[in-house]
């Protein structure tokens, strides 16, 4: 028996997106990887700010008296980031709520995905709840991104 659904789910968005966004590259918390060639980000369980390190935030209730099972609910941090090398700041924020848009109607249902809020399966309900947008002139220019939370409710 599962003690968490928080790895399920961090699995199954960096699966979705992976398809739900060609071209870009979704990584699967922090990387070391040399990503200066790399102009389009996802990232899931990981933001910038987050202290520490922390990737996901979770509590948890026993769902009925007598123990058998709980109810979960968690946030994953997830990141979407676009940078070119240009100070062009206005055209990296657009392409990062294009990115942020792009992971949120992936967990919208659907005709076509009435699947997605649950993720396959690996929670009960999942979607986007808060954000912040974060942006910078650097030396390499300007960096844009969006940091955000998935939000989901299981039962383990």
């Amino acid at each position: 028996m599962a003690t968490s659904r928080v790895p399920a789910a961090i699995d199954a968005l960096v699966t979705r997106w992976t398809a739900a966004l060609p071209g870009v590259l979704v990584i699967d918390g922090p990387t070391t990887a040399d990503l200066t060639k790399q102009h389009d980000l996802v990232y899931v369980g990981w933001q910038p700010n987050a202290e520490n390190g922390i990737a996901a935030e979770m509590q948890q209730d026993f769902a009925h008296i007598g123990g058998y099972t709980r109810d979960e609910r968690f946030d994953i941090l997830c990141f979407a980031e676009s940078w070119t090398g240009d100070f062009d700041i206005k055209g990296r924020r657009t392409r990062a709520f294009e990115l942020f848009a792009a992971c949120e109607l992936d967990l919208r249902a659907s005709g076509a995905n009435p699947s997605a809020p649950n993720l396959g399966g690996a929670v009960l309900f999942c979607g986007i709840t808060q954000g912040q947008l974060l942006q910078q002139q650097t030396d390499r220019g300007a960096q844009v991104g969006v940091a955000f939370r998935v939000t989901c409710e299981a039962r383990i």
